[in-house]
């Protein structure tokens, strides 16, 4: 019997977010007691999360992997579905085109529900709820969107598909975050709330007994929220969806964090069922196969899986045909402006990688990148003069979505060999279009803004990097309580003032506070006009040859203070010294310099291991002390506050001065605490009468007048100090003899 949709479908319905999921096969969930008279109905279920307009030249063969596996079941036994974040963030021949060549191709693979995802709403929600939605044949659904201040849900919360003669309830949910993950100007008129509380709310009203609000007998929850990690960690929100999610909800999808698992978990109630994401990108396509009694509705057997993509695409299939016609235009309308190119790079400059070991970039939203800095170097020295004079700039990792490799690919574009940057690879990086904003904020609220790198608790990623321009120089020590983990700040080369005030430039996604980085609506917020993938495009035009640039601009560094004192002796920890994105080269040594008169001087080299050093010294006098790990040119510096050096006992010469004899002198010397000889001018008095002198290399001597009487006579000295030192004083007496 061929898949149909119930009347109820126009009802207002709930949406599921999907989760990533591992490859492999999920074991039997639960089996109930069938009655004699039961037949068994089965219905697989194929699944999408976060395909972010992937369309390229595997689209045909993601197109291909969901009908072979719709074939083998049967179509009329199969739902496409999806877990949201389908578009935003995409590939140039989607964003190009905003996104349409994604929704046709979802169209032309038949889906019928979606979860909405966050980056539904990049647009905000009059674009999702308008241009998006009128365009996709399928139901965008949003049990925990809600009009502001309300709990009336502003997107259909369910929707209700029959196969087999067995109706399917489809509930959707996007993650809470999501005002953070958006520009939340786009979602001002929203609130988005528990999505378990949602969808256990819609779940029972489908499973209420009362057709008036509608009834499903399967029920499927679509989930835009995920686990932190592909092992599929029941933690924070994750944990919720698993171990809380209704009993009556017989297979789960998740999305949102980019993991692969398929996982068999437990219910409340009893009996276990699927729980699986599908990593990104059309990677994996979800498999949740189930066998349902068709009289009572009772899911008896269920397993869950992760299909990965097939090699070659089938356009013998009359779906993937369609997808090959949508695919193909799109790719040809891009390419006449996506093959031009616009700059050139040395190597590979990329996003941070969890695990350099595999061909691919593994994105790690954690780590500094060589890309992320290089951005943040285009928004601050992309503005105009006479809009705005930025000091520095600040990029968040998830507005990064490419990388710029050094490997040209001639095969489609002649232009595009080695080295070549093309529009749509640098479009490729920045794909949201966001206008770039200036933020005038005091050093304070800087801080606070770098301390938000540590996400509220229970967030999908707890920790976001932001890349910052090359001009600023930060330590941190995650050990330290909230609030309290940066330690130090340094922009252009100077300690950042808290009272000062700093022009950022940004996204207008950070401007307006998204990713939880709320310390930025506590500044004043200027709209440029300009739009980031204008300016990170002329930037790239306008610095031919780009490299990536290893040093890091954050460091974890533990025992470090924020200011030294000369003869200080000190045990600092280094770690994280290797930036991760591809290519960076393994820090080996880190040097302790010494900064004086404008000379640098390594006064010692310990040694680096796994990104790691103990580095132990004592503050010399100097102007700054620097640690420079090497060969990335990672520097950390400090300002070294004056100190007050001795000066030792007075000596005369001749040792016993007679009166009329000639010229005696007084010998002053000037060391410092570390033993560093000092230079400078010094004062002595002799009575009343002063006369003034040179130290040279912590030595001065000082020509005194012929006494003309005998007697005692009382001597003060002073040092006047100089940029490094304080002064210092020393005094005695001398007896001329007659």
């Amino acid at each position: 019997m061929g898949t149909t949709r119930s009347p109820l479908r126009r009802r207002l319905g709930v949406a599921v977010t999907a989760v990533t999921l591992t490859a492999g096969p999920l074991t039997i969930v639960g089996v109930s007691a069938v009655p004699a008279h039961a037949v068994p109905v089965d219905i697989r279920l194929l699944n999408i999360n976060d395909f972010h307009g992937r369309i390229d030249a595997n689209t045909t063969k993601f197109a291909t992997t969901v009908e072979q596996q719709r074939a083998q079941a049967g179509d009329g036994s199969t739902l496409f579905l999806s877990a949201g974040d389908n578009i935003g963030a995409s590939l140039f021949a989607s964003a190009s085109q905003e996104d349409n060549p994604t929704i046709d191709v979802l169209n032309a693979l038949g889906m019928t529900s979606s979860a909405v995802g966050n980056h539904e709403f990049d647009r905000g929600f009059a674009d999702l709820q308008g241009r998006v939605q009128d365009r996709a044949t399928f139901e965008y659904l949003g049990a925990n969107v809600y009009q502001k201040g309300t709990t009336n849900p502003v997107l259909k919360e369910y929707d209700i598909e029959t196969v087999n003669g067995v109706t399917v309830g489809i509930i959707g949910a996007v993650t809470q975050e999501t005002p953070s993950l958006v520009s939340p100007t786009g979602v001002a008129a929203l609130d988005f709330g528990d999505p378990v509380a949602a969808v256990n709310r819609v779940a029972g009203q489908l499973s209420d007994g009362n057709p008036a609000n509608g009834e499903a007998q399967v029920l499927v929850a679509e989930y835009h929220e995920g686990a932190p990690d592909d092992a599929g960690s029941t933690s924070g929100v994750f944990g919720r969806i698993v171990n809380e999610t209704s009993g009556t909800v017989d297979a789960i999808f998740t999305g949102h964090t980019h993991k692969r698992y398929a996982l068999n978990t437990p219910k409340p109630g009893g009996g276990t069922r699927p729980v699986v994401q599908t990593g990104s990108y059309g990677e994996y396509v979800g498999q949740i196969d189930l066998t349902v009694e068709s009289t009572t509705g009772a899911v008896t057997a269920a397993t869950g899986t992760n299909i990965a993509r097939v090699a070659a695409e089938d356009t013998a299939l009359p779906r993937v045909a369609a997808v090959k016609a949508i695919v193909d235009k799109a790719l040809a309308d891009a390419k006449v402006i996506g093959d031009q190119p616009v700059g050139s790079v040395t190597a590979d400059i990329t996003r941070a990688d969890s695990d350099l070991a595999t061909p691919a970039v593994d994105e790690d939203r954690g780590a500094e990148s060589t890309l992320g800095d290089l951005v943040a170097n285009a928004l601050r020295d992309g503005v105009p003069a006479d809009i705005a004079k930025p000091e520095l700039g600040i990029v968040n990792p998830g507005g990064l979505r490419a990388d710029l490799l050094f490997a040209g690919d001639t095969t489609t574009n002649p232009a595009n060999t080695d080295g070549v940057v093309t529009f749509a690879e640098a479009n490729a990086v920045l794909p949201f279009v966001n206008n770039v904003s200036t933020v005038d904020l005091t050093g304070a609220q800087v801080k606070r803004i770098l301390e938000q790198q540590w996400q509220p608790a229970g967030s999908s990623r707890p920790y976001l990097h932001l890349g910052l321009s090359d001009n600023v120089s930060v330590t941190q020590d995650p050990t330290q309580p909230v609030g309290q983990r940066i330690t130090s700040v340094r922009i252009a080369g100077k300690p950042m003032v808290p009272t000062e005030t700093y022009t950022v430039s940004t996204f207008s996604f950070l401007a307006a506070g998204g990713d939880n980085f709320t310390g930025f609506t506590e500044g004043t917020t200027k709209d440029t006009g300009l739009i980031d993938r204008d300016v990170w495009i002329k930037y790239i035009r306008d610095n031919a040859g780009l490299k990536p640039d290893f040093a890091r601009q954050q460091v974890i560094a533990q025992g470090l203070p924020e200011a030294l004192k000369t003869g200080q002796k000190l045990t600092v920890n280094l770690s994280k010294l290797d930036i991760t994105s591809r290519g960076s080269v393994k820090n080996t040594q880190v040097q302790v310099v010494r900064v004086r008169d404008g000379k640098r001087k390594v006064m010692k080299s310990v040694a680096v291991t796994d990104a790691s050093a103990e580095v132990r010294f004592t503050v010399p006098g100097a102007s700054q002390v620097e640690l420079v790990a090497m060969p990335s040119g990672t520097t950390i510096t400090r300002d070294v506050t004056k100190t007050r050096p001795k000066m030792t006992k007075l000596k005369f010469f001749p040792k016993r001065p007679e009166v009329r004899q000639g010229a005696p002198r007084v010998v002053v010397k000037v060391v410092n605490a570390d033993g560093a000889k000092v230079g400078g001018k010094v004062k002595v008095k002799v009575g009343a009468k002063k006369y003034f002198g040179k130290v040279v290399q912590g030595k001065g001597k000082i020509k005194l007048p012929r006494f003309t009487a005998p007697g005692t006579y009382n001597v003060k000295a002073k040092y006047l100090g100089n940029n490094l030192y304080k002064p210092a004083k020393a005094r005695t007496t001398i007896k001329v003899y007659r």
